[in-house]
């Protein structure tokens, strides 16, 4: 028979939001929404750390006890590597540095495309590792159903070695020359 220890009851599974230095209120808003945290709460995730970057909305923050996530938020931190780590899931804008920085850590991502973006190579890029079962890829109007899909034991992880192709190729998207 199982016995339940006070180890159970304080067990945090984090799911940290970044909007890198970017402005991107529709995916800050996005989280924010009650279907968002109902769908992380089924999941099984108990706190939302929201990085909201340049932003002008402000989510609202939650202690966590009305059967919900708990909810904190901030706007740059010099520690994203530890916010990260300590993520049980992360839900990341589509920057390169972010996309690669959680894949290298091993943790479950899920990208959110910014459709304000002109010539959004970021999009090609975070569809591409979708396409490759790297992570999940969603708008910010589909967070909500692309959570209560997600399988995370379907996802592969990334295989860690020599990055020049991939710089390459987003260097070819930005219009940089190959060297």
């Amino acid at each position: 028979m199982g016995e339940i220890t006070d180890q159970n009851y304080n067990y945090k599974r984090i799911v940290f939001v970044t909007v890198g230095t970017t402005l991107f209120d529709a995916l800050v808003r996005a989280v924010d929404t009650n279907e968002v945290k109902q769908q992380l709460f089924k999941k099984g995730y108990t706190h939302l750390l929201i990085q909201i970057g340049r932003g002008s909305y402000i989510p609202i923050k939650s202690e966590g006890e009305d059967g919900s996530v708990a909810v904190d938020y901030f706007t740059f931190s010099s520690s994203i590597a530890d916010h990260l780590r300590s993520a049980s899931l992360v839900i990341s804008h589509a920057g390169s540095g972010s996309i690669f920085e959680t894949l290298r850590l091993g943790k479950p991502l899920i990208v959110v495309v910014n459709e304000d973006l002109m010539d959004n190579h970021q999009s090609e890029l975070a569809e591409e590792l979708a396409d490759r079962k790297h992570l999940y890829c969603a708008r910010p109007q589909t967070l909500d159903r692309v959570i209560a899909d997600i399988d995370l034991e379907s996802l592969l992880p990334y295989p860690a070695g020599d990055a020049t192709p991939v710089v390459k190729l987003i260097n070819r998207f930005l219009g940089f020359p190959d060297d």
